[in-house]
C-alpha cells in the first residue's frame, strides 16, 4: 500500500446490493478504508475527485456515464499519485473490458470472485503489484484482439520511439512477467527494469501496466501464442 496507512477504496456499482456488499466486505478487512460509494459514472468522477482513493472498484455497465467514461475522466483529472482502477465484470459477456484497460484500468475482477480474493486483489493493486496471473491476462487479451471491436478505440501509439531495450522489456511485460522476473531474464537490477518501463510508459502515454500489455498486442509486438 502507499505508505503504512490504510489503503482507501471507492466502490462504484449501480446495483445497490452488490455495491453495499462489496463496501461492507472491504470495510471489515484490516488495512482497507472505504471512503465512498457511487451508483454511476458521474457520481464516481465526483467522489474520486473529493476523496482521492487509492483504489476504485469500477462497474462497467451503468446508466448514464459508464465505467469506461468514468475511468477516463478520473485518470485524466486526478493528480499524482493517480488511483488504480479495478474493473468489475462478468468477463465473458462484457465486450467493454478491453476498452476499459485501454482507458487506464489496472485490471479486472469477476463479480463472482470469492470475498477473500477481492480483498487480496484490492490490497495487491494498492501496493502497486500485478493483479493477474499471466494466464488470466492472456485469456482476456486473446479474446478481445480476435473479435471485431464494438467500442471505438484510438489507434495505438507507434513503438518506433522506444529503444531496443525498452521494446524488449515491453514484450516481457506483455507475457505476464513481473519486474523481478524480467530482471532475472535480462540479468540486470529490478530498479533498472522499473526505470526503463517508466520511460516506456511516458513515451507511449500510458498510465497502467495493463495498458502496456494491450499496446504490445495491438501493435503486434507480441501475439497470444507468445505466452510465458
Amino acid at each position: 500500500m502507499r505508505g503504512l496507512r490504510e489503503a482507501t477504496v471507492l466502490v462504484v456499482d449501480d446495483e445497490v446490493l452488490i455495491r453495499a456488499g462489496l463496501a461492507a466486505l472491504l470495510r471489515a478487512a484490516p488495512g482497507l478504508d472505504v471512503v465512498g460509494e457511487a451508483a454511476d459514472g458521474h457520481e464516481a468522477v465526483a467522489l474520486a475527485a473529493q476523496t482521492r482513493p487509492d483504489v476504485i472498484l469500477m462497474d462497467i455497465r451503468m446508466p448514464g456515464a459508464d465505467g469506461i467514461t468514468a475511468t477516463q475522466r478520473i485518470l485524466a483529472d486526478a493528480p499524482d499519485p493517480k488511483p488504480r482502477v479495478i474493473v468489475l465484470t462478468t468477463f465473458d459477456l462484457d465486450e467493454y473490458v478491453y476498452a476499459a484497460l485501454r482507458a487506464g484500468a489496472s485490471g479486472f475482477l469477476l463479480k463472482e470472485t470469492e470475498p477473500h480474493q477481492v480483498i487480496a486483489a484490492v490490497k495487491a493493486v494498492a501496493a502497486g503489484d500485478v493483479l493477474f496471473a499471466p494466464s488470466v491476462m492472456h485469456r482476456l487479451v486473446e479474446a478481445y484482439v480476435r473479435q471485431p471491436r464494438r467500442v471505438p478505440t484510438p489507434a495505438p501509439p507507434s513503438l518506433g520511439q522506444l529503444t531496443p531495450r525498452e521494446l524488449e522489456i515491453l514484450r516481457l511485460v506483455a507475457t505476464g512477467r513481473t519486474n523481478h522476473d524480467i530482471a532475472d531474464v535480462l540479468t540486470v537490477s529490478e530498479a533498472t527494469i522499473k526505470t526503463h518501463l517508466n520511460r516506456t510508459m511516458v513515451k507511449l502515454g500510458l498510465t497502467s501496466r495493463a495498458q502496456a500489455v494491450v499496446i504490445a498486442y495491438e501493435t503486434g509486438l507480441i501475439t497470444p501464442r507468445d505466452q510465458a
